[in-house]
């Protein structure tokens, strides 16, 4: 009887432990857990390989972390309050020269949001097949390859909602961005900005989670 005692006091210390050792692992967040929802950093390999085989380059993404983020990773006060991690490459034509740039910003194990910048000089179509190319992209890599199926706001393809843009866009006074939205699209909300800078456009896609 003495015997049977410390035995199964040991079996019940041995029980409790192992319900914390439960308890613990499960409300640690495993890399899938934290990857599985949208899109993550490793994802601008997949966007630099698409890119390449349209003579489209990228540079080495460089991480940012200081007070010049906001140069790369801001779309407005909201969001840049919640990044404290950027990333972002330089993409080049065919030709060698500069197109702008892709970025990404959000945590440094969970971006929440990428943002796909192309300047046109000195016309606002001077670019037009790179910004289709680099957006069309953007958008099947890190939301999904579904545009032509669900045609979100109507649009049967990326360069329809582009050249809608591009229309209206010249259509105003540019004295003030253009701004069009885009959801429906998994779960992530697309934005398409065009603004005016001296003597150049810029064609910005932002993703958002």
């Amino acid at each position: 009887m003495n015997k049977i005692i410390p035995i199964s006091i040991i079996i019940i210390i041995i029980s409790f432990i192992s319900i914390i050792l439960i308890s613990e692992n499960s409300s640690m967040p495993s890399s899938k857990n934290l990857y599985q929802n949208g899109f993550t950093f490793y994802d601008v390999e997949k966007i630099k390989s698409s890119l390449s085989e349209q003579n489209i380059f990228m540079s080495i993404p460089t991480p940012i972390t200081d007070h010049t983020i906001g140069n790369y990773c801001a779309i407005h006060d909201g969001v840049l309050s919640t990044i404290d991690y950027c990333t972002t490459t330089a993409i080049q034509g065919p030709n060698g020269k500069s197109l702008g740039n892709i970025s990404m910003g959000g945590q440094s194990d969970n971006p929440i949001m990428a943002i796909a910048l192309v300047e046109s000089s000195p016309f606002l179509d001077s670019k037009s097949n790179e910004i289709e190319i680099v957006f069309e992209v953007m958008i099947e890599t890190l939301v999904c390859d579904c545009w032509n199926e669900l045609q979100p706001g109507g649009f049967e393809s990326v360069g329809n909602w582009i050249d809608a843009a591009k229309t209206k866009y010249g259509e105003s006074s540019q004295t003030l961005p253009l701004k069009s939205t885009i959801t429906g699209l998994g779960d992530e909300t697309l934005i398409l900005e065009i603004t005016s800078k001296n003597d150049s456009y810029l064609w910005t896609l932002i993703i958002l989670k």
